[in-house]
């Protein structure tokens, strides 16, 4: 059996040891731990969240890997 890597510095917003909500970079929806469904991107190393409705809506521009500004 394979296992994944970890990610260091405990920075992932759906870990236990954060508390704070999850928030959509486009919309503002929020969710108390990270759903599944939605996509987390890195601009200008920042990490981005969106939910599932804005990721379905700019699918195009993100697998282009446009700049969210573009959109």
């Amino acid at each position: 059996m394979t296992s994944l890597p970890s990610s260091s510095g405990g920075e992932d917003a759906g870990s236990s040891t954060d508390s704070r909500p999850v928030v959509c970079a486009r919309c503002g929806t929020q969710a108390e731990s990270l759903p599944l469904t939605w996509t987390c991107s890195m601009e200008n190393g920042t990490r981005h969240h969106l939910c599932d409705t804005c990721a379905r809506e700019n699918l195009r521009a993100i697998e282009g890997r446009l700049d969210s500004a573009w959109w």
